[in-house]
């Protein structure tokens, strides 16, 4: 809001009025030329000011809201106070904000330009501080196309004139101490960019909470002085040799996978009690949280995100999300967060054109835009903008003890052409498709987050053949520590899309996915990705009638459990909802009601246990060591054979995908002695016809598949059973 020019003030004035100066500290606060000293103020709608204890008044310059004292230096402290009265004639009193010194020191603004403040959010963003006993909020924004910034919120009416910032010179940062402001407070930075002179309005991209939206403003949070009591686990989880424990992780959509009886998102604190009982009761170690960073649209389901170190509020406040993590910890799980780093949403408030340049993004939208999803790429080529991202990452494994990040849309970061047309995209400066920034940025965030925090797993969602994702960066790999195996999830569920007559067709789909098996460390995936979008839920993607859907659901829960590789699950998967998955709803758990839904989760769960308690199914599940085959080769009547081992302990899998039984079926074995069912997919239990094998099943001494023992054994239809040889 712009100020009437007046003859009497000089042009340096005139911009403070005007919200345009780029120095406000130039002109503002006290300035001395040795014997004496000039103390100027600007209070928008003050009536008048004087120093607060004092009987110095200050006088209005023309008729501004400019209030101006000069006198001999030494008789004002160094941090001195005004009273005034406002336009409703109430007292009002505080420090002047221009006697402060910069808060932010040369080391912090050279390591953020370098791209190496690890901790860039310890400094940048809205903290509580003190400064010699005076209690305030220290602001700072990265901002370096800006001609003038200044912190507004519920505590200046919103007006742009009252606190402009400090610039720190070439570093591209602004910032200001406000005293005696306090947590709670709601602010945005209002931006006058010097490319065109647009006036910008802009939540805080270190902002660490936001008020519900659809609000957008930042909230001033204090310091986490949560108590934790974990400290157990995370020593545990520093130590532990996770490549060789079990890993099933639940994917959860915090929205809508239960609601309160009105209808209502549950508080973090809430969900921690409900999500963490079911996800015991069914064996599973992981929680894994698509994004809970702050988005203004339900729909995008947290991947367009504008708040990169806020919880959304949706559940919550930050403090409450600790208590979810925590309360996980308690209970012996794990929890991962999706996080998306790989492009932001067009929001007005948010990122795009921050200062009025492309500053988080690329200027050329063949490099800066994804067309498919509307939204922008950071361009990683800048330190400050790879210092932003590294700083997110390790602020969610610091301050909320998160045990890992799933790194969303890495394929679309690693290719220039990603979804482009051939005049869509820009090569690399070898004339090739790698995003060479986007790979730098990728290792060195996998670098810096496991030597920070040992044991924490970050985990790619990378849907192409791009070599050693899950490999070290000395080896010339990525670095990650595990790649979810999109080509698994595909083969697997084109395969269980045919008809049970033609797979014997298709056996291959089956059996490609271990030649490569442990080229990398994999997860197998059945995400959200897979029930949305008119794909169908996992058990409408099975054909045949509803006995055959779920027989083959439970067929392919078998499959996927004694699969080499770690395990995910979307939520509503281990039930077997049939409608698709919609963010606006919750989970029909109604359907627990039916036997049959209740035998998918009763074979989830038992499965997981299996897998969890079995050294042989979950040891090597990255090494070629831990599997074997029996049988690939039996298309013709499309059955599997194969041995999950860990040195002696060997169980024995057969899976039958056709919905006939196959009596007097023989299968190698690698040992005499009596074997024993110790799952059957086909079971009563589940749900199935309850044909299978007795308790006790003797080998014989017939060799049958280049094994020197053999069974004869019973295949029930569209079903899997699981053998261990018992012990003497």
């Amino acid at each position: 809001m712009a100020t009437k020019k007046t003859s009497m003030i000089s042009p340096e004035l005139q911009r403070i009025l005007d919200a345009n100066h780029h120095d406000p500290f130039s002109v503002l606060g006290r300035h001395s030329d040795g014997n004496n000293e000039t103390i100027r103020t600007f209070i928008p709608r003050a009536k008048q000011v004087q120093i607060a204890n004092t009987k110095i008044q200050l006088e209005r310059i023309g008729n501004t809201d400019l209030f101006q004292w000069s006198g001999k230096s030494g008789q004002l402290e160094k941090y001195y106070r005004f009273s005034w009265l406002d336009e409703n004639d109430q007292p009002q009193e505080s420090y002047d904000p221009y006697c402060f010194e910069p808060l932010l020191s040369e080391f912090d603004l050279h390591l953020f330009g370098e791209g190496k403040h690890w901790h860039a959010y310890h400094v940048l963003g809205a903290h509580l501080t003190e400064v010699e006993g005076i209690k305030g909020v220290s602001f700072a924004t990265w901002a370096p196309n800006a001609k003038r910034i200044s912190v507004v919120g519920d505590f200046n009416n919103w007006d742009g004139r009252c606190h402009p910032m400090r610039t720190r010179g070439g570093s591209g940062i602004w910032e200001l101490f406000i005293p005696e402001l306090t947590a709670g407070c709601m602010y945005k930075f209002e931006i006058r960019s010097s490319i065109d002179n647009q006036l910008l309005l802009k939540t805080d991209p270190y902002g660490r909470s936001f008020e519900l939206r659809p609000g957008t403003a930042s909230i001033v949070t204090s310091d986490n002085e949560y108590q934790w009591n974990d400290d157990a686990w995370i020593d545990h989880r520093e130590k532990r040799d996770w490549l060789h424990e079990p890993m099933s992780i639940y994917e959860v959509h915090l929205g809508s996978w239960q609601k309160d009886a009105q209808g209502n998102f549950l508080n973090y604190r809430e969900l921690a009690t409900r999500l963490v009982e079911h996800v015991k009761q069914l064996g599973f170690t992981h929680i894994e949280l698509m994004p809970i960073t702050e988005h203004p649209f339900d729909g995008s389901w947290g991947y367009q995100t504008t708040g990169y170190y806020a919880p959304t509020s949706r559940f919550g406040s930050p403090d409450d999300f600790r208590y979810f993590i925590d309360y996980c910890h308690a209970n012996g799980i794990g929890v991962m967060l999706d996080w998306a780093p790989g492009h932001f949403p067009k929001d007005a408030f948010g990122l795009a054109r921050f200062d009025g340049s492309a500053l988080y993004e690329h200027e050329d939208p063949r490099l800066g835009e994804h067309k498919d999803w509307g939204t922008l790429i950071f361009n990683y080529g800048r330190n400050e903008v790879r210092n932003f991202l590294f700083s997110s990452a390790l602020y969610w494994l610091e301050e909320f003890h998160l045990d890992g990040l799933r790194v969303d849309a890495v394929a679309s970061m690693l290719y220039l052409d990603y979804s482009r047309e051939a005049d869509e995209w820009v090569p690399n400066k070898f004339g090739g498709r790698e995003n060479l920034e986007a790979i730098q940025f990728i290792r060195q965030l996998n670098e810096v987050t496991h030597e920070k925090h040992p044991g924490s797993l970050i985990m790619a969602e990378e849907s192409t053949s791009w070599p050693m994702v899950s490999r070290p960066i000395y080896l010339g790999g990525l670095g990650y520590s595990m790649k979810w195996n999109m080509g698994w999830m595909n083969d697997t569920l084109d395969y269980f899309s045919k008809d049970s007559i033609h797979r014997h067709y298709h056996h291959d789909l089956l059996t490609f996915s271990l030649l490569y098996a442990f080229t990398e460390n994999f997860i197998l995936p059945f995400s959200h990705d897979e029930v949305v979008h008119g794909k169908g839920s996992m058990l409408y993607k099975m054909p045949g009638d509803e006995w055959q859907r779920f027989a083959n659901l439970r067929l392919l829960y078998c499959y996927m459990f004694t699969h080499p590789g770690k395990k995910l699950l979307f939520m509503g998967c281990e039930f077997g909802q049939g409608r698709e998955w919609n963010e606006a709803e919750e989970l029909d758990w109604y359907v627990l009601d039916y036997p049959l839904h209740q035998g998918i989760q009763n074979i989830v769960g038992d499965l997981n246990k299996l897998y969890c308690s079995t050294p042989a199914l979950h040891r090597h599940d990255f090494e070629g060591q831990g599997f074997e085959w029996i049988d690939c080769h039996d298309a013709s009547q499309s059955v599997l054979t194969y041995m999950r081992r860990d040195g002696d302990d060997t169980v024995v899998i057969v899976l039958n995908f056709t919905p006939v039984p196959r009596h007097n079926y023989r299968i190698g074995v690698p040992s005499e002695g009596g074997y024993e069912e110790i799952l059957n997919s086909d079971s009563e239990y589940y749900g199935g016809s309850n044909i299978g094998n007795s308790q006790y099943i003797q080998s014989q001494p017939q060799k049958w598949m280049n094994q020197p023992h053999s069974l004869e054994l019973t295949l029930p239809p569209l079903a899997s059973i699981i053998l261990r040889k018992k012990k003497e």
